[in-house]
């Protein structure tokens, strides 16, 4: 005869402590996780330059190339056949002499960025083209605007030109444009641009408005090309310890019109995240894990210290549960095929 006693749990011990049951399996570990890592959360960084049959690697940036137009679109074709829903354009300059004290290659009909917008989007029409908006890859100094004798930027004039850029890509077929310079006033110059030339309703303005300055920036300078000739984007950029400043300028940014918000970098700034989740709880808001933080994976990866796989779920789950609905990402094309297993 079993006694009634042998199946009451020890003394002390609550029934509801006893978690391990709940993910003791793969699929149980799975239900776990509030939000799940889906394709259509990825946005691909695509690096295009103005050399047509261009295609580079990356050497900071492993597995990452740069493309001219010829050489994209077979490139991108393997990906959206893997379910790529989305891509960010970065414009690289090449040819000599292109670059000037306003970026006016920027927004040149017959340059990277306009280019590629038109063939993805003859190519591929259901693809989702984002382009970053910013003139640093185009200026000769190397900055984000317009700049004084003195080295410091004029906001009005970088804002409208940064709103004139914009809507040059919207008219190309841009589906967003997502201003990076984070000058103040860009968004609402940008703003009111698609609004007088009828585009307001067809383009999503998804503004960096949370970019803080700091040393996870160097691979992604290497490829496009955007390092300053001189001094540095603190004063225009967060300081990493700024969260009082984010909030701010996510409040800032919301006001004047911006569809949708991204955080700069991600792993190191979680609690911004977390902060736009609130903030921004009725707009989508999108983390960038940038080029540094992707390099630093793969160098601990190749170092044994992580496995790669592992540590790029782990990575990008982090930024899910601290708010993220989207996420630009250079790990897109593995998690394409990781997604599939």
């Amino acid at each position: 005869m079993v006694h009634q006693a042998e199946f009451l749990p020890p003394t002390g011990t609550s029934i509801s402590s006893i978690l391990q049951g709940g993910y003791n399996h793969p699929l149980a570990r799975e239900w776990q996780h509030e939000r799940q890592l889906t394709k259509n959360m990825f946005i691909f960084p695509l690096f295009v330059s103005d050399q047509p049959d261009d295609e580079t690697d990356i050497p900071a940036l492993p597995n990452i190339k740069r493309f001219g137009i010829n050489t994209l679109i077979p490139y991108v074709k393997t990906l959206v056949d893997k379910g790529l829903r989305a891509v960010i354009l970065f414009g690289v300059p090449l040819k000599e002499g292109v670059k000037d004290a306003v970026g006016t290659a920027a927004d040149d009909p017959e340059g990277p960025v306009i280019s590629a917008i038109k063939a993805l989007r003859k190519h591929f029409p259901d693809l989702f083209i984002m382009c970053d908006v910013c003139i640093c890859e185009y200026t000769s100094h190397g900055h984000c605007g317009l700049l004084y004798e003195d080295g410091t930027l004029k906001r009005e004039e970088s804002a409208l030109r940064i709103g004139a850029v914009a809507v040059n890509y919207a008219k190309a077929g841009a589906n967003s444009v997502a201003p990076s310079d984070m000058i103040d006033g860009r968004v609402k110059d940008i703003k009111i641009g698609l609004i007088n030339a009828g585009l307001a309703h067809k383009c999503l303005v998804m503004s960096y408005s949370a970019k803080f300055s700091g040393n996870l920036y160097g691979p992604f300078r290497d490829a496009a090309g955007s390092a300053p000739s001189h001094g540095d984007r603190k004063a225009y950029q967060l300081p990493p310890g700024g969260s009082g400043l984010a909030r701010r300028a996510l409040i800032r940014d919301m006001e004047e019109g911006c569809d949708g918000v991204i955080i700069k970098p991600s792993t190191f700034y979680l609690d911004i995240l977390s902060d736009a989740a609130k903030l921004c709880k009725d707009y989508p808001i999108c983390a960038y894990h940038v080029s540094g933080e992707y390099a630093m994976l793969h160098a601990a990866a190749e170092k044994g210290v992580v496995d790669l796989k592992t540590i790029a779920f782990e990575s990008h789950y982090g930024l899910l549960r601290a708010g993220a609905r989207l996420i630009i990402s250079y790990f897109t094309p593995e998690f394409l095929d990781w997604l599939n297993e």
